[in-house]
């Protein structure tokens, strides 16, 4: 969420962080609004101070023995007006509070203009993809080969974009998913949480996912209280709104928190896009990274957090490029954004794989997370970074694609290979 005091004062760089974004925001409503009730604000604050004074003067009548009748009645229909001004008040507040949900955050000044992906700024390359002697074959094909993508079957359980990992597919993706959690709680400094996979709807508004996200989100309704449970699309979601409503001790900042677990996703919008495989999913796995720190030291951070994905695949060896987002490609929360691209040869193409953001404090202000300075002083909003670290289902297709041999096998990476037990190449089944 913005700042109030950025809607009500500086309307126009609103207006143009919208346009920047390709976003259409209710600017007009939200000003129309704002001024009804500082209009509203203000009567009631005059009859308030009148009614203070009436109180003063029907005390002094009695004082003196002189009848406050009068006085009297126009104090109880000043308190029937205050009454219902409140009650517009109440009303005006939430109009303001839900018109500024809808209000994306506001670009940092670093990010490239733009409109879309294809505006989006290389920042640098890693490793060089690998020259194939024969075509390299995409993970579906491989998947068949060594029998351990099974989309016909998941899509008999669920539908289509499910996928069946059979034996060394499914100790694949544990494997992965051990070697990150390990590299970011053993070198990095995250502290690993495992959370709940269903959240209220307060935990998605706060962290940017409602209301503009709703067509994307699973849900569930309790019958007995007729109130709904989301479905994550990303732990991001319960890292971040961990501290909802608390007040962190300042020295405690830096937390930098991991976790693992499964995503869901309607990909609403997104039919025809990436059928084939498992590249774009209703359910992954992905091991996330999220960061709460003080404001002067977030853009700091959000390199530190990059550079925390990037280790994921140098260790792996898997060539990617980083790519800084442009306004139009930017996320709703996000201020600024680097994604994170592996290559793939069986598309011969980058692919995204992980997105790195400093959300500023769009996400601690809607879920009200605060830190006081040590010393003491004023608490003021943390910021809020979040980042894949990495989505684990894209790794196991990179590892396949990169990997693979002429015969359909595929070589391990030996970085993964003390959490397979020493297996080095999985073999055509």
């Amino acid at each position: 969420m913005l700042d109030p005091r950025v809607l009500r004062e500086h309307p126009e760089a609103v207006e143009a962080a919208a346009r920047a974004r390709g976003a259409t925001v209710p600017l007009v409503p939200y000003r129309e609004a704002e001024e009804r009730r500082r209009k509203v604000l203000r009567e009631a604050e005059a009859l308030r101070g009148r009614r203070n004074r009436l109180s003063e003067e029907v005390g002094a009548a009695k004082r003196r023995g002189e009848p406050a009748t009068a006085l009297m009645e126009e104090a109880r229909g000043l308190g029937v007006r205050i009454g219902e001004l409140d009650e517009q008040l109440r009303e005006l507040e939430g109009t303001l509070g839900a018109l500024a949900l809808q209000f994306p955050n506001l670009p940092h000044p670093s990010v490239p203009r733009g409109a879309g992906a294809a505006d989006n700024v290389e920042v640098r390359r890693w490793g060089t993809p690998r020259a194939f002697a024969f075509p390299p074959r995409p993970h579906w094909e491989l998947g068949e080969i060594l029998g351990i993508l099974d989309f016909e079957r998941a899509g008999r359980l669920a539908k289509s974009r499910f996928t069946v990992l059979w034996d060394a597919g499914a100790r694949l993706e544990r494997a992965l998913t051990q070697f990150m959690l390990d590299l970011h709680t053993r070198t990095h400094g995250y502290r690993e949480l495992w959370v709940p996979h269903l959240v209220n709807a307060e935990t998605m508004v706060g962290t940017g996912q409602l209301p503009k996200f709703e067509a994307e989100l699973f849900k569930t309704v309790e019958p007995e209280a007729g109130r709904a449970l989301y479905l994550i699309p990303t732990a991001e979601v319960p890292l971040t709104a961990l501290h909802a409503g608390e007040v962190l001790p300042g020295e405690t900042l830096p937390r930098k928190y991991t976790a693992y677990t499964p995503c869901y996703r309607r990909e609403a919008g997104s039919y025809g896009a990436d059928t084939r495989g498992m590249l774009r999913q209703h359910q992954f796995d992905k091991v996330e990274l999220v960061k709460l720190c003080a404001p002067e030291r977030s853009y700091d951070e959000l390199e530190g957090l990059v550079a925390d994905a990037e280790a994921v695949l140098q260790r792996l060896g898997l060539p990617y490029r980083t790519v800084l987002l442009c306004t139009g490609d930017l996320g709703f929360a996000a201020a600024k954004t680097y994604d994170l691209e592996v290559w793939l040869p069986g598309q011969e193409r980058y692919r995204e794989i992980s997105s790195c953001s400093n959300c500023e404090a769009f996400q601690a202000r809607r879920s009200e997370i605060r830190s006081r300075p040590p010393g003491g002083g004023k608490a003021e909003y943390v910021h809020t970074l979040n980042g894949s670290g990495l989505a684990v289902g894209r790794t196991l297709i990179a590892v396949l694609e990169n990997y693979q041999e002429a015969d359909g096998s595929v070589v391990i990476p030996e970085a993964l290979r003390p959490y397979l037990d020493g297996l080095e190449r999985l073999i055509p089944a």
